[in-house]
């Protein structure tokens, strides 16, 4: 009998689309204040053909408050696993994700440079933050590949991994170091490095969905030298892969995919590392299948998290990056057990 990988089809899409669809509307539906399923698929459905929603139905808290937030989480979620999935297969290393490079790092300091010294974009919501956050972002990621190169000519994997790990131990001092001297603004910062999506609104959503359609596009390009490189980059170079310059562009889309994601949503831990594990165990290793299919089980993992971050301790709504990174060490440690047993 074959297994469901060897089995894979267009309905296991279906399976995520369909999941995923139920997580969003689970999440619109549950929380301090509970929605009728019925009342909610009615004012979807009223609001979408521009009809008037009937009374008695809680529409501003359905269109206005948990729609935004819902589609928001599901939009980090699935580029957060995306670009997990992307680092995984280009570095062919199981521990790496979007933060290995130390990008994620970088655009946190430059958030929190924002939120601490109040930065901000006249007429923008939070303009200064997502613009600080990708600016050093980009930064972070010139100043890795130029020590890299600087070091290693050949830009091994191993060199990029290293100078990341040291870099986002930089990082994390200066945001400590800049936290202390924070004053009223330490405690808004010290919650939003934890991962908060709460007030996120329609606008956020359009800038993630942009950088998602832009920077998702280019890295689902690559999925057949994605695949190469998991026979190793000589291989590929000998296949015809021009290594370095796929190498190059699948980091800067990441890179500028996780500095939108950090400058609305925060630090989330561990999507991006565990999602594509669980992911490949279903669909194989074969990127063409893993990297859409990581974008459905990264949206719906960080959905269930934002929703036990909202309702577990209500009306304390804990940080969700406390929820992943509760769920998520466990489930690495179980996928790392399993996997070490097999062998």
């Amino acid at each position: 009998m074959k297994s469901l990988p060897e089995r894979f089809s267009w309905r296991v899409y279906v399976l995520f689309a369909a999941a995923l669809t139920a997580a969003m509307l689970l999440c619109i539906c549950v929380g301090s204040v509970s929605i009728p399923l019925g009342n909610t698929l009615t004012a979807l459905w009223h609001t979408l053909w521009k009809m008037e929603v009937p009374a008695g139905i809680s529409k501003n808290i359905i269109l206005n408050v948990r729609l935004p937030r819902v589609i928001n989480v599901a939009l980090i979620g699935a580029s957060l696993s995306l670009c997990g999935a992307a680092m995984q297969g280009l570095l062919r290393n199981p521990l790496a994700d979007g933060s290995t490079l130390g990008v994620s790092s970088g655009a946190s300091l430059g958030a929190v440079i924002s939120l601490a010294f109040g930065v901000s974009i006249p007429g923008v919501e939070y303009g200064g933050t997502i613009l600080m956050a990708m600016g050093f972002a980009f930064l972070s990621l010139i100043l890795i590949l130029s020590l890299a190169y600087a070091l290693d000519r050949s830009m091994s994997t191993n060199s990029i991994i290293l100078i990341g790990v040291i870099f986002s131990m930089f990082t994390s001092s200066a945001m400590n170091l800049i936290i202390t001297f924070a004053g009223d603004h330490a405690k808004t910062i010290a919650f939003w490095t934890m991962g908060s999506l709460s007030g996120t609104g329609f606008h956020h959503a359009a800038i993630l969905s942009s950088a998602l359609l832009i920077c998702g596009g280019v890295i689902l390009r690559y999925a057949r030298e994605l695949n190469a490189f998991a026979i190793g980059e000589d291989n590929a170079r000998h296949i015809g892969v021009n290594v370095r310059q796929v190498k190059l562009i699948i980091l800067i889309m990441v890179s500028v995919l996780i500095g939108v994601c950090v400058s609305i949503g925060g630090t989330i831990s561990f999507v991006g590392l565990v999602m594509p594990h669980m992911t490949r165990m279903i669909v194989g290793p074969n990127h063409k299948r893993l990297l859409v299919s990581s974008m459905f089980s990264g949206a719906i993992f960080l959905l269930l998290a934002d929703l036990a971050a909202r309702t577990l301790l209500s009306p304390i709504e804990l940080s969700i990056g406390v929820v992943t990174s509760l769920v998520g060490a466990i489930a690495f440690v179980v996928i790392f057990y399993r996997t070490r047993k097999a062998r």
